[in-house]
């Protein structure tokens, strides 16, 4: 059985191949679902590891509708990682109602290629499953990365399984899998599993000391971009 691992830094990523996984699939700031790591880190991962390296393409955090200009930095993105020898691109689009974009979604296979193309867990917010498949399936991705539409891949088992059957794809589980109920997976035919296996150390006290982190940003159903209007109000008070 495939394993891949979701790897957020140089260390993550050579922990993965020590470990014995297949390939990685590398981004950032997992906390927001993963977003498309610099190039720095690709181009270092690449040099150190021997197992294939699969990069993220996601512009950023929240929904998965993106406008021209965050389309276009994806389209470039994947063309920096075609420069730096990636194996393979992580990414997907959908539109509003959540139906697959399968124009924009084609454009991005066809400018991967020859890489390998994984159309990520946006498909577990697709309003039809089965009719997603079909349209990645002519479209030539090669693979789904997907929980089975819940929350955790083990409570969307049965759905994992169901799909599977429908399609040449390869369905690789993910979110949520775990020593404990990884070869659950491979029980019922799945043939890929994707995990972080995180655990958290450097910690630094930091009593007394203000967050940085920003709750308003975290927003899914929206998109922050620095407004016109606000910033140019600020330019005026000082300038």
């Amino acid at each position: 059985m495939l394993v891949e691992v979701c790897a957020n830094s140089l260390e993550s990523a050579r922990n993965a191949e020590r470990a014995g996984a297949d390939r990685i699939e590398l981004c950032s700031e997992l906390g927001v679902g993963g977003i498309t790591p610099s190039a720095g880190l690709i181009q270092l991962v690449k040099r150190e590891l021997t197992i294939p390296v699969h990069v993220l393409i996601r512009p950023r955090g929240g929904h998965f509708t993106y406008s021209d200009s965050e389309f276009e930095v994806m389209k470039s993105d994947i063309l920096a990682c075609k420069a730096l020898g990636v194996d393979g691109i992580v990414s997907g689009v959908l539109r509003e109602d959540f139906s697959v974009d399968v124009a924009r979604t084609r454009t991005l296979v066809e400018l991967a290629k020859p890489m390998h193309f994984t159309f990520h867990r946006a498909f577990d917010w697709v309003a039809g499953p089965l009719e997603a498949i079909n349209q990645l399936e002519e479209l030539g991705v090669q693979t789904i990365l997907t929980s089975g539409g819940a929350t955790t891949a083990d409570k969307g088992i049965k759905n994992l399984g169901a799909w599977q059957q429908k399609t040449s794809m390869t369905l690789m589980a993910g979110g949520g899998v775990s020593p404990q109920n990884a070869a659950n997976f491979k029980a019922i035919g799945l043939k890929a599993i994707h995990c972080s296996g995180t655990s958290f150390g450097n910690q630094l006290d930091l009593s007394g000391k203000i967050s940085m982190n920003s709750s308003k940003h975290l927003a899914e159903d929206q998109v922050a971009v620095s407004n016109l209007d606000i910033l140019s109000a600020i330019v005026r008070a000082v300038k």
